[in-house]
């Protein structure tokens, strides 16, 4: 089962029925995705509750001024069945810059274009816009 797609579907789905938060269970990679997600601003917070076994975290999703969400479409890049390996030159651009590359390398979950600036590559998870 592919958990980070799960995540990303869930951030998706909530976004569309307009909700103001979201839980999903809580892993090193989502909070990482999450922190990249909030770092550029698609996501107002996120919190990770720790409640002995795996623990949850709760996504509060962000909003335009008019009411659509700011994330408006989350790709899945890399999957399980078929694993996708971009060099820091070949880190797509996402809608002519108006949406993020979200990338796992050797120091961490970060967007496309600061991995572009560390001149690092990796697994390319999604694209958001």
């Amino acid at each position: 089962m592919d958990t980070i797609g799960e995540f990303l579907t869930r951030i998706r789905n909530a976004g569309s029925a307009r909700h103001e938060k979201v839980d999903v269970p809580a892993s090193k990679v989502r909070a990482g995705i999450a922190n990249v997600l909030k770092e550029t601003g698609y996501i107002r917070d996120f919190k990770v509750v720790k409640d002995g076994k795996q623990g949850m975290m709760r996504v509060y999703l962000r909003y335009l001024e008019d009411g659509r969400p700011a994330i408006t479409n989350v790709s899945r890049a890399s999957r399980p069945g078929r694993r996708l390996y971009v060099t820091c030159d070949s880190i797509p651009n996402v809608r002519s810059g108006f949406g993020i590359s979200v990338l796992s390398t050797s120091r961490g979950m970060m967007s496309g274009s600061k991995a572009t600036q560390e001149r690092l590559g990796g697994e390319l998870i999604c694209t958001v816009w």
